[in-house]
């Protein structure tokens, strides 16, 4: 068994790219920062604060979705696939890029206004349901047998 699983929550860092083609499909591109806050260690250095930059991609209704609602600074949360794939730039090199094949998203606000009271919304690829907007966010994991003694 294997499994290949993302989940990230961070800030847009461009409006998605749309793309539609002639047989009806829609792709949006956009990329995802993450970012690690730096810290003081014990023996006084300072280690600054590291970003990773994500490639998302949506397919289909998701990528409708990311057009009309992801903007630059958004911050979201997204679940989906990690994929690499490899191409021949103009002068031959050939390139490698890892992408976030997005299956879930969860539009949660813009940067430094989410404590005004905006309302996370939810949106899957079309395979699962879509959640609205009333209903309230659930933890991607619980643990339901109380008697479990585990630290976590």
């Amino acid at each position: 068994m294997s499994i290949n699983k993302v989940i990230l929550i961070g800030n847009v860092g461009k409006d998605p790219d749309v793309k539609y083609f002639d047989n009806g499909s829609v792709v949006a591109n956009f990329t995802l920062a993450t970012t690690e806050r730096g810290y003081t260690a014990t023996n006084g250095t300072q280690i600054p604060d590291r970003t990773e930059w994500h490639n998302i991609v949506c397919w289909r209704g998701l990528a409708k979705v990311a057009e009309q609602f992801v903007r630059k600074g958004s911050q979201i949360y997204i679940e989906g696939r990690i994929r690499s794939r490899t191409y021949d730039d103009a002068n031959g090199v050939k390139r490698y890029v890892v992408e976030i094949y997005a299956d879930n998203m969860e539009l949660l606000g813009r940067r430094n206004t989410s404590e005004m009271g905006e309302q996370p919304q939810s949106y899957s690829s079309p395979a699962q349901p879509v959640q609205t907007a009333q209903q309230p966010p659930q933890a991607p994991f619980s643990n339901t047998n109380e008697e479990d003694d585990l630290p976590f």
